[in-house]
């Protein structure tokens, strides 16, 4: 079902919108193969171990990638140069999206730290 509410949340964006967020949906499947897709707090978001690992969000002159942790932007802070972003959000726009290695840093921050709370 969580599956189809992605698929029905991205067909409502612009083009451009979209297509970014589509391939960062299969970087993040590719990425963790394992995850399961839901919605949470209204927006597109893989789930890992009972955790979400990251998620994304549309917005009118943006787009945001969402880690679902207070501190995982922080401890990329150095490698977010040139990105806007806030405790929560890592924003980003057709222009400029993420790059798939930068995705990959992200998730891994966060899946280290579902890890880490299990324990």
């Amino acid at each position: 079902m969580s599956e189809a509410e992605i698929d029905r949340y991205l067909k409502k964006l612009p083009p451009g919108h979209r297509s970014v967020l589509e391939r960062l949906r299969v970087t993040m499947l590719r990425l963790v193969p394992e995850a399961e897709q839901c919605i949470s707090y209204r927006v597109p978001a893989f789930r890992v171990s009972g955790g979400i690992v990251g998620g994304f969000a549309s917005f009118k002159n943006h787009m945001s990638y969402l880690p679902f942790s207070g501190s995982v932007l922080d401890q990329l802070a150095d490698e977010l140069d040139g990105y806007s972003h806030s405790k929560s959000a890592l924003r980003f726009t057709v222009q400029d999206p993420l790059a798939d290695e930068l995705v990959e840093r992200l998730i891994n921050v966060r899946l280290a730290e579902i890890v880490a709370k299990r324990r």
